[in-house]
């Protein structure tokens, strides 16, 4: 029983709400659940009643009886809505609810009304501040957000008990948190269509209605829907946008996508009419007719303009030229917005300076009351935060950030491997900044994003307390919150640190229109990571007996399938790699590696149609899952024809057996002898990111490390410093950092430049080199690396013999 006490009261830790305890014995103070009356109000919002409804859903799923009549009461509603909670706003301080954005109260009140001996208080600033509070007590039980998602079914634990020792009061950091579905062609849309809502033929409302419920499970409020033209626009039927308003989700359209109107599928004339400097008048109204259906809705609209389908807008000559035009067209949509929703100033909108809109923007006049949203590079890496005037802005600034991508120099759409550090260095730097009015982020098809978005929705609800924790501690408490299983956090960290350094949709080094070229890594470098995946399978393989039956399809789909198949994608790269290098001179064992590279490809495509099988068919592709837009798609493997692969048992190898496999092949190329660095307490160390131990982040210009190399050695050598591809606090600026020696400051730099080849090979493996030639020594390497900025996170160094060439 103390076993059981102590986990729940670590799964609501998980959720950050301290003073809301759950617990299998009953105390003084605690209210039983078990039988319970729900008590929604007579005048409840939609919402309000639907939220009510769900949470006697959840009690039914955790084996929970809920009653018509009793004394023991769950009251749910919002303040100035619910009789019985506003009998009592003084002894529940709703004061401290007014004008308190999307915020909720949670007490336990005894008699507090004639005939009821205790009620649950469940009290809503407002519609979806009422929701958030339902469903934050609906995780404290242990009814996870992806209980329909990914069928994270509820652990049934006998009676339960709720006890509040003081009043909880909570509300959002970020005032807008929302999920963009891109890329939708290779996942959700073929499941949408032929599988869950094969009546719509495509993403429809049934689909969007479950992805509303989502989002308020994770305590989300906004979305921008599918976009692609495989998928019917959002608004083409208006029973979306109905489902959106009842569920209290407030609908936006994406950068490429002003005025929520989707252009891909809405725009029928001419793309070359889709021009604001000739036929503005055409355009005009095409954004009017939208204002005039969805203005009685809640919504975000989006300004300026860009070109069909992510394209740069048309239109304009020069860069003053197109500024004009932007400026021009921004204050057209502000009097459309005006006539057919409201006043401009009290309506949200935003403005984001996405690709080629960024250099703009020195001469754009976007109004004031516009939230300004910063984009990062697609690759995780925010490229420009606001300063210090734009943080004061009245609309304020936001993020769009991708954990899924479809562009150049290599898309990532079929895993999810940004590591959950990454997300919150970068989206912390950007809340510091002043980001804090409209989050919003890319996650292609939902699925297989459960862990990442997990972690990005609590991160914006509360960047302080997520941020503390770190990866490792966030992990164990989501693994804690899903599975009752601390050891899966050991699993999600190893997976997300291995596949930081290559993802598997990366797995190609050269990039479209280069010759093609090897990976270049030493064996003993391929074999340590492949060892990497052989001992997170060994732990998951040694965890799953532990998870209940009723878990066991999540565990699947959040733990095992992600890191078998980058296991498996691994070795089939590294497996082909080695066949086609050691075909001449031992033709022999290169088959065999061919041998095996199938077989590894065979237990891919098995273990993704295992995915793929009943409810979930159609959801997942690997990645290259078609010959479509090549020219930023890493190629599909080449495998070996069936004569030309050596034999094979009748079992598969495992990944360990592979391993070994490859063990008698001869070095690629020398391994640079291991740095001792020590960090000054100017330094802070990021675990989860880089190679080692996780990175070194500069806390303030001029903080030092030391780096020092046992041995001796004549003439000069190289010295190697990595960074992480990240962006400076000042737009354009290079990293820089000076190597300390003999009295002397040797320069580095760190260009970061837009999506040139230097920021293309820094992004495929999250590392940036720059290289320094150290002076002829003898004895002990000693130097140290002076940052010159804030924030540069340091990600290794090596020491090469002979004087620098180029950087690689």
């Amino acid at each position: 029983m103390r076993q059981l006490l102590t986990t729940l009261l670590l799964a609501l830790a998980g959720a950050a709400h301290a003073g809301l305890d759950v617990s299998t014995r009953a105390t003084a103070t605690s209210l039983p659940l078990d039988g319970a009356v729900i008590v929604g109000s007579t005048h409840a919002d939609p919402l309000e009643a639907f939220v009510a409804q769900d949470l006697a859903d959840d009690l039914k799923r955790l084996g929970l009886r809920t009653a018509d009549k009793g004394a023991v009461q769950i009251w749910v509603g919002t303040a100035g809505r619910h009789a019985q909670i506003d009998a009592l706003a003084d002894q529940l301080d709703l004061a401290k609810l007014k004008d308190c954005w999307e915020c909720f109260r949670i007490a336990v009140l005894r008699n507090p009304a004639p005939g009821v001996k205790q009620a649950l208080v469940i009290a809503g600033a407002d519609r979806r501040g009422t929701a958030y509070g339902v469903y934050t007590l609906s995780q404290a039980l242990g009814v996870s957000p992806w209980v329909w998602w990914a069928d994270l079914a509820p652990v049934k634990r006998g009676p339960l008990h709720v006890s509040v020792s003081k009043p909880l009061h909570d509300g959002p950091a970020v005032k807008y948190r929302g999920l963009f579905i891109n890329d939708e062609d290779w996942g959700l849309q073929p499941w949408a269509a032929n599988t869950f809502e094969p009546e719509a033929r495509n993403i429809g409302p049934r689909t969007y209605e479950q992805v509303f419920r989502l989002l308020l499970r994770l305590k989300a409020n906004t979305l921008w829907p599918a976009m692609h033209q495989v998928s019917r626009a959002f608004n083409d039927n208006p029973r979306n946008a109905e489902l959106a308003q009842r569920y209290g989700i407030v609908m936006g359209s994406s950068h490429a996508e002003p005025m929520l109107r989707n252009n891909v599928s809405e725009w029928k004339a001419p793309h070359a009419q889709y021009n604001y400097a000739t036929n503005a008048a055409q355009v005009r109204d095409y954004w009017a007719e939208r204002l005039k259906t969805n203005g009685r809705y809640e919504s975000l609209f989006t300004l300026g303009m860009r070109g069909i389908h992510d394209s740069g807008m048309q239109g304009g000559g020069t860069v003053a030229e197109k500024q004009a035009l932007l400026n021009g067209l921004i204050a057209d949509q502000r009097e459309l917005i005006k006539q057919h929703v409201g006043d401009p100033a009290k309506t949200p909108q935003i403005f984001v300076p996405y690709k080629e809109v960024l250099p703009l923007l020195p001469g754009l006049a976007v109004p004031d009351d516009v939230t300004m949203v910063w984009v990062d590079d697609n690759f995780g890496y925010i490229r420009q935060f606001p300063d210090a005037a734009q943080s004061k802005r009245s609309g304020g600034s936001g993020i769009y950030y991708h954990l899924s991508y479809l562009g150049a120099p290599l898309s990532y759409l079929w895993l999810d491997t940004t590591p959950p550090a990454l997300v919150a260095e970068e989206m912390g730097r950007a809340f510091d900044a002043g980001a804090r009015q409209f989050w919003v982020v890319n996650a292609g098809d939902i699925k297989p994003h459960e862990v990442n978005l997990s972690h990005w929705f609590d991160l914006a609800w509360n960047p302080a307390a997520v941020r503390a924790q770190g990866q490792q501690a966030y992990l164990r408490q989501l693994a804690q919150r899903l599975f009752d299983a601390e050891e899966i956090a050991s699993i999600w960290d190893g997976y997300f640190r291995v596949n930081f350094e290559r993802r598997p949709e990366h797995l190609q080094f050269h990039l479209a229109g280069e010759r093609m070229r090897r990976s270049g890594m030493a064996l003993p470098a391929v074999q340590q990571r492949l060892s990497r995946f052989a001992a997170l399978l060994a732990a998951l393989d040694a965890v799953r007996p532990r998870i209940a039956a009723a878990q066991q399809p999540a565990f699947f789909q959040l733990v095992e399938y992600p890191l078998r198949a980058s296991a498996l994608a691994n070795e089939r790269f590294f497996a082909l790699e080695r066949y086609a290098t050691t075909l001449e001179r031992d033709p022999a064992a290169a088959r065999a590696f061919a041998a095996q590279a199938v077989r590894a490809d065979q237990r891919l495509k098995a273990l993704t149609a295992r995915y793929n099988g009943g409810r979930w068919a159609g959801i997942l592709a690997e990645e290259p899952a078609d010959g479509l837009w090549t020219s930023y798609r890493q190629l599909a493997p080449l495998l070996p024809a069936p004569g030309l692969g050596g034999s094979a048992p009748d079992a598969l190898h495992d990944l360990a057996q592979a391993m070994a496999d490859l063990a008698p092949l001869p070095l690629a190329e020398p391994i640079a002898p291991a740095l001792r660095v020590t960090a000054s307490a100017a330094w802070r160390r990021v675990p989860g990111l880089g190679r080692d131990d996780g990175v070194l982040a500069a806390r303030q210009p001029g903080a030092t490390l030391d780096i020092a190399a046992p041995g001796t050695a004549t003439g000069p050598s190289c010295l190697r410093v990595y960074v992480l591809p990240s962006y400076t606090a000042t737009p354009g600026e290079a990293w820089a950092a000076d190597v300390l020696v003999d009295g002397q400051a040797l320069p580095l730099r760190w260009p970061r430049g837009q999506q040139d080849a230097a920021w293309a090979q820094g992004v495929l493996a999250n590392r940036l080199p720059a290289s320094v030639t150290l002076p002829e020594r003898s004895g002990p390497l000693s130097v140290q690396l002076r940052a010159q900025q804030r924030d540069l996170m340091f990600d290794g160094a090596e020491l090469l013999p002979g004087a620098c060439k180029t950087n690689p």
